[in-house]
């Protein structure tokens, strides 16, 4: 288990990733995070976050081979690594701990 905590967008990003599997890139991965989770953010956003998650361990990336179609450049392609798969679970063990009882308070109303 990691003690770091990840971030609401950072968990969502890698979420993305991982539904993404080896399709996964930057534009890609905005238009999931636009079209699952119904969050409109720039590219640059989605990349300085993958930027962090890699320099954390929590994904890896490599570059595919250059294509004529975006003139010779490559495209970056993520993954989620072990630890970051790790982090993910912890994550959410801790939000499913934290949400525990809250249902029947929230039911009930705002304390008086």
């Amino acid at each position: 288990m990691t003690n770091e905590i990840l971030g609401g967008f950072q968990q969502l990003v890698m979420l993305a990733v991982v539904r993404l599997a080896e399709a996964a890139y930057g534009a890609r991965i905005q238009d999931e995070l636009e079209q699952t989770a119904g969050r409109s953010v720039s590219i640059s956003t989605v990349y300085v976050t993958l930027d962090r998650l890699e320099r954390r361990g929590y994904v890896a990336s490599w570059l595919a081979d250059p294509t004529p179609i975006r003139g010779g450049k490559s495209k970056r392609y993520y993954r989620v690594t072990k630890a970051g798969l790790d982090a993910l679970r912890q994550s959410r063990e801790e939000l499913e701990r934290m949400w525990q009882g809250v249902e029947t308070s929230l039911e009930a109303g705002p304390p008086r």
